[in-house]
């Protein structure tokens, strides 16, 4: 008799994905065609019935001060106030008791094309993030422009496909005037956001010529705070048209002929925070960024929009912002952006680093609660366009984000928001690369924030950059997941934590490029004491030679890296294993992210 396998047939009853669950197991024990099948995960109470078939393919105020009293309130960012104590893991896999973690792969099944995008970073006008990071004209690493040299090469190497600019915060009070024209006639301003002077040398004009030096595009962040509707569709036409025009005029007086033809544009940033200057409710924001988008698209129809989304689960408005706010424009954009910063304070994780490992499957649930909140709107709307989501900040963000760590003290180029990262934090950004990739089918743009020496992966000094440990993984994707995303079934054996529920000790995601049939996949193990074997199953067809070969790990968690160790954490070769019969075996280290490219 042929194989059986269970395919899912009906919907859950109150699953943690507002996606559901498809795809398909290969073994859940059915005694006959038609039988039903119902499961209860240990995490939740849904009920999920499948329907066996025959088949025989197995592969199927300010800031700072909210958050604190938000904390102390008991809204804590961690996963026990996104979900109210159950949750339901990311990999819908059958439990696995056994040490050996199967992976089955199918080039055939995919999630979604990968757009690159989707691993995009940011620059804000905050601390050493643009003066003295990728601009710096007394230093001896600078070029005529004031780029630094060594900041151009290392981008232009990983190749960040695009790049959010100027803020964050800071946008909500930034006039792009005082930033173009002569920059002798440019007004010293002070930043009310980060308490900081900015000098506007660098300013719209500058981004862009540091955005084609390094190969990248922009990502347009506009001030709906303090700004208005006019003013942002005074930018656009000031970017984006030929001439004839009063601010397509003005650009070419300043010296740019051509227009910068830029296609995404941020309507704002975290309006629903009270620390936001120019805080306002969700309908009024709604219908302001409405009227931003007409009045942009008035001057050029081809733009890309990015509503403001909720600032992360933590707030008390979180998903009835973006509702509201979706009722006013909804027909008027195109994207909707959401931001998530993730920790391992004692009051999120307690500490706990095993927990603290888990947390990227908190950022799917919060992709799949907003991807709700969209088709909602979309419902009551009856719109024929579905919304993309913008996940245009995260990152990992504990330690340097209260007193003079988060104030500028009226100073130029202060040092703020300098995190270093250590071990742990590198391979949490793994798993979150690792959760970004599994929701490409509606995240198409996501920026780790920052890219140089705010929460950033590179930071400066006189003498030239450092990698922090967050670099590798980051950098792995933009090198290695190309084309689609793999639709993977994992078998993992779990782990239970608390308020979380079974967690997979081991999480894996991957990509197939169909142009050069080269596979990329990506493993974390969160285990901190064991080594798992993980056997992948080719489905479709093997592949070639092992191209790449790298993990991450180490046996002290806390490790970091410094001006004067640069390599105390750094990428270790990794065996490169074999294929025989369709498998591929091999271990991955305790506290682990390992990265495997096959050529075709």
């Amino acid at each position: 008799m042929a194989s059986l396998a269970a395919k899912f047939s009906s919907s859950l009853e109150r699953a943690g994905s507002n996606e559901g669950w498809t795809g398909s197991t290969s073994d859940l024990a059915c005694s006959s065609r038609n039988d039903v099948v119902n499961v209860y995960p240990k995490m939740g109470r849904s009920r999920l019935s499948f329907t066996c078939e025959e088949n025989t393919d197995m592969s199927s105020p300010d800031r700072r001060r909210f958050l604190q009293q938000a904390a102390s309130a008991g809204m804590a960012w961690g996963v026990s106030s996104v979900f109210g104590g159950s949750f339901l893991c990311a990999q819908t896999s059958p439990p696995n008791t056994s040490d050996i973690v199967r992976v089955y792969v199918d080039s055939r099944r995919v999630i979604a094309p990968l757009d690159r995008n989707l691993f995009g970073s940011f620059l804000e006008h905050l601390g050493r993030a643009i003066y003295e990071g990728i601009y710096d004209p007394g230093s001896k690493l600078s070029d005529a422009n004031g780029f630094r040299k060594d900041v151009i090469s290392e981008i232009r190497q990983m190749e960040v496909p695009i790049i959010r600019y100027p803020g964050g915060n800071f946008v909500s009070g930034y006039n792009w005037l005082d930033g173009v024209g002569p920059k002798e006639s440019r007004p010293r301003v002070l930043d009310k956001a980060w308490d900081s002077i900015n000098t506007n040398q660098f300013g719209t004009n500058e981004f862009m010529a540091w955005c084609k030096v390094v190969g990248t595009q922009p990502l347009m962040g506009l001030n709906l705070g303090t700004g208005t509707p006019e003013e942002a569709a005074a930018l656009v036409e000031y970017c984006n048209l030929d001439q004839g025009t009063k601010w397509s005029d003005l650009r070419r007086k300043h010296g740019i002929a051509e227009p910068y033809k830029v296609k995404n544009w941020c309507l704002g940033n975290e309006m629903d925070g009270p620390w936001q200057i120019g805080h306002m409710t969700a309908t009024e924001y709604g219908m302001k960024a409405q009227d931003a988008a007409r009045q942009m698209r008035y001057v050029d129809p081809s733009l890309q929009l990015i509503a403001c989304g909720s600032s992360g689960p933590f707030m008390p408005t979180y998903l009835e912002w973006d509702r509201e706010v979706l009722e006013q424009c909804y027909d008027y954009v195109d994207g909707l952006s959401l931001h998530r910063y993730f920790t391992n304070a004692p009051a999120d994780t307690g500490g706990d680093t095993s927990k603290f490992l888990a947390m990227n499957l908190s950022m799917e649930q919060q992709i799949a609660e907003t991807v709700a909140v969209c088709d909602l709107v979309r419902g009551h709307k009856r719109s024929p366009k579905q919304l993309w989501l913008s996940f245009d900040e995260w990152n990992v963000w504990y330690r340097a984000r209260s007193g003079d760590a988060a104030n500028g003290h009226h100073q130029e180029a202060p040092h703020l928001l300098e995190e270093v990262y250590n071990l742990e934090d590198a391979l949490l950004v793994g798993g979150l690369v690792n959760s970004l990739l599994r929701k490409a089918n509606r995240v198409k743009v996501a920026c780790l924030a920052q890219l140089i020496n705010v929460i950033a992966p590179i930071s400066t000094n006189a003498n030239g950059l450092l990698r922090q440990t967050i670099y590798y993984p980051y950098d792995w994707a933009l090198q290695y997941a190309r084309g689609s995303v793999l639709n993977l079934l994992v078998e993992s054996p779990t782990y239970e934590v608390v308020k979380m529920g079974q967690v997979p000790y081991v999480d894996v995601a991957g990509t197939f490029n169909p142009e050069d049939g080269k596979v990329g996949i990506f493993v974390l193990n969160r285990d901190l004491s064991k080594p798992h074997v993980l056997e992948i199953n080719w489905q479709d067809k093997a592949p070639g030679q092992v191209l790449v070969s790298n993990v991450l790990t180490g046996t002290d968690l806390k490790a970091f890296n410094t001006f004067e160790s640069p390599q105390h954490v750094a990428p270790q070769a990794f065996a490169k294993p074999s294929t025989n019969g369709g498998r591929s075996k091999f271990e991955v280290p305790a506290r682990s992210y390992t990265v495997i490219q096959w050529s075709a």
